[in-house]
């Protein structure tokens, strides 16, 4: 992919991953090829956000991110008594954006 090509994805993606991860990912973008960002472009990322105010408000933000049994404990205990609500909405962001850097290195590594 071209210089101008990998900026722009990144323009448009850099929000969902931590900044430590950004060369990673810039590097990962440099090797493939057009045809390959196209697939790259179906890769769903979640905005850390929109997971951050889903923590706030609903609690359910562990079943955007494919965490369906952790999500399913927190419901039932109450959110922890409230004390995993607050330690998830601290982390909320962080998840978020080790999740999408999850999914870019699952749509990456088929290339």
């Amino acid at each position: 992919m071209d210089n101008q090509q990998v900026n722009f994805w990144l323009a448009v993606n850099a929000e969902n991953f931590a900044p430590e991860m950004l060369p990673v990912v810039k590097k990962t973008l440099e090797q493939i090829d057009d045809s390959q960002l196209m697939y790259l472009q179906n890769a769903s990322f979640q905005k850390p956000s929109t997971i951050f105010l889903i923590a706030i408000f609903l609690g359910w933000e562990r079943f955007f991110m494919d965490d369906i049994a952790l999500g399913v404990i927190k419901v039932l205990t109450c959110f922890g008594c409230g004390i995993w609500w607050l330690i998830d909405i601290i982390s909320a962001k962080k998840r978020a954006q080790k999740f999408n850097f999850k999914q870019f290195q699952k749509f990456t590594a088929k290339f």
